[in-house]
């Protein structure tokens, strides 16, 4: 799958009409800055909550873990979106879809039990693609530097970024050489998120990699 990733994204690039904003508009999806919701006490897949709901001790337990796509499923209302809400949100959030069907005047509070190591992957034309570990620092002139640079076959102006927002997959493009020469901000790399380094010699169509795949649908947003 990595290895069809990193063509298909390629051949956007080239040849087809990406999906993923560029220029400007690519901040607005991966931003310089991260939003105040990335902060240090934000859900991640993997973690594990407990989540108590006053009087109600069959919807109460400590084994509430965020799955890959960032949800729990709580007994009542299904899945909940937990990833990128901090507890305190979250909470707000159960109590929400409780008293609107379930519980009246619902207490909730949330705690976060075991934390997941926050990671980031880089994948394709780079000299070591892997998992590396995310930092409040990180961007994306650092996520190249830990995978030892893209090779030389790179595409360096199609550096695609991939994340999650809202339980939803989007992506934006950012042109690494105006990156390098301080021409364009240098975006924020969070956890959770996808570095793509294109390759310049890979030809394929955007459109008809959708007609033959169209379960490529299912993991990314086009906005």
């Amino acid at each position: 799958m990595g290895a069809l990733l990193v063509a298909t994204l390629s051949g956007c690039a080239t040849s087809g009409p990406s999906p993923f904003p560029t220029g400007g508009a690519a901040y607005g999806v991966v931003p310089e800055k991260a939003v105040p919701d990335a902060a240090a006490d934000t859900i991640r897949p993997g973690d594990r909550l407990a989540i108590r709901v006053f009087g109600e001790p069959e919807l109460s337990a400590d084994n509430y873990v965020v799955d890959a796509r960032g949800y729990i499923q709580v007994p009542l209302l299904g899945e909940v979106i937990a990833m990128q809400q901090s507890p305190r949100a979250l909470a707000v959030e159960i109590e929400r879809r409780l008293q609107a069907r379930y519980v009246k005047d619902a207490s909730v509070t949330v705690s976060l039990m075991d934390r997941t190591q926050a990671t980031f992957a880089v994948e394709g034309d780079v000299n070591q693609p892997g998992v590396y570990p995310a930092h409040p620092g990180s961007t994306l002139l650092s996520a190249m530097a830990m995978a030892r640079s893209p090779t030389k076959s790179a595409q360096l102006s199609e550096v695609i970024v991939l994340r999650r927002i809202n339980g939803e997959r989007a992506g934006a493009r950012f042109n690494l050489v105006d990156i390098r020469r301080g021409r364009a901000a240098d975006p924020q790399i969070l956890a959770g998120d996808t570095v793509v380094v294109t390759n310049a010699a890979i030809k394929s169509a955007w459109r008809d990699f959708l007609q033959s795949t169209p379960v490529f649908n299912i993991f990314y947003l086009i906005k």
